[in-house]
């Protein structure tokens, strides 16, 4: 029986060819003393593929909570007992942001509202907010608001948005155990209408919510179709009062199975620690998956949890000899 590591060698490392969702139901089945020797080959998949830069992304909240949408592990939704409530940003407060991010060496600021898709209101709002960030911030702009018609898509790349992004969240097997209030076609339509406008990309997913190893390797070939440039890797962090706050937490052996398995599928993408990396898999971890097929971190916090202080992966980053992106801007 042909191992698939070695498989993996030939076809992803060799070739630049991202593994079929087969394989990476093997790849995800390793047992656990097979996992420094997965994380090796998955290095060195980035490093050959993407090179040794990381990208150092910041993100800030211009609404949070209060959103219409259902999604099972998101403490931002109305309709649960959580403990966020809505909360707007002012754009003082929004370039001051930008301003800290930019201060990381970060090339990215991500502005994340908590809707379903954006109003009038809101797209005048994040208008605004670019233009001041714009004026005063040298760093790509990304957004996240959820899904977009083809006018917002086409309005967003006036405005000189960098890149948008919309998560497919879950494996499509698995979408309706997550989210009722809309479909995963919902969000696929939006992610290749960003695409298809010329903004980057980003689109991953949330791993640890009861799904199967089976339904884990769905998710990362499906992004894989996608083709985005950017795939975000966050571990669900139960949050009180949401249908999957009773959930327990992904192992670290799993979560960097999964990794490498995100990495061996999209050889050419980049690949982002994002929310619940540090509950999941603490600082050894996170040294791990950085030499495991990472090669981008969201530093600060988060949308509704603490991330680590953004000093230490900057720190970790000059240790392990991975010089952080510069900025690139497009003209």
């Amino acid at each position: 029986m042909t191992d698939v590591l070695q498989v993996a060698r030939a076809h992803v490392l060799e070739q630049g060819l991202g593994l079929s969702e087969e394989l990476l139901v093997e790849v995800l089945r390793l047992p656990d003393e097979r996992i420094p020797e997965l994380l090796e080959l998955a290095h060195e998949v980035r490093m050959t593929w993407c090179g040794p830069e990381v990208e150092v992304e910041g993100i800030v909240s211009l609404k949070t909570g209060g959103c219409p949408e259902d999604c099972h592990f998101c403490s931002q939704s109305g309709q649960f007992q959580s403990p966020v409530r809505a909360v707007w940003l002012n754009i003082p407060e929004l370039v001051e942001a930008a301003k800290e991010t930019a201060k990381t060496g970060a090339s990215e600021f991500c502005i994340v509202a908590a809707v379903r898709g954006p109003d009038q209101r809101l797209m005048d709002q994040v208008r605004e907010g670019i233009k001041a960030i714009q004026a005063e911030v040298d760093i790509n702009i990304a957004c996240s608001l959820g899904m977009l018609t083809q006018a917002q898509v086409d309005e967003f790349v006036e405005m000189g948005v960098h890149r948008y992004n919309h998560n497919l969240e879950a494996a499509k097997s698995y979408f309706p155990q997550v989210v009722s209030t809309h479909s995963y076609e919902e969000r696929w339509d939006t992610c290749l209408m960003v695409r298809e406008a010329g903004m980057e990309l980003c689109c991953g997913g949330l791993v640890g919510m009861g799904e199967s190893i089976e339904q884990r390797a769905e998710l990362a070939a499906q992004l894989a179709e996608l083709r985005p440039h950017e795939v975000p890797l966050n571990f669900l962090n139960p949050r009180p009062g949401t249908p999957f706050g009773g959930q327990e937490l992904m192992s670290s052996q799993d979560a960097l199975r999964t990794i490498a398995a995100f990495r061996l599928a999209m050889p050419h993408t980049i690949l982002r620690y994002a929310g619940g990396r540090e509950l999941t898999l603490g600082d050894l971890g996170t040294r791990e998956g950085l030499l495991g097929g990472v090669n981008a971190v969201i530093v600060g916090n988060y949308l509704t949890t603490l991330g680590r202080d953004a000093n230490e992966d900057i720190d970790l980053l000059a240790e392990l000899g991975m010089p952080i992106k510069e900025l690139q801007k497009t003209l």
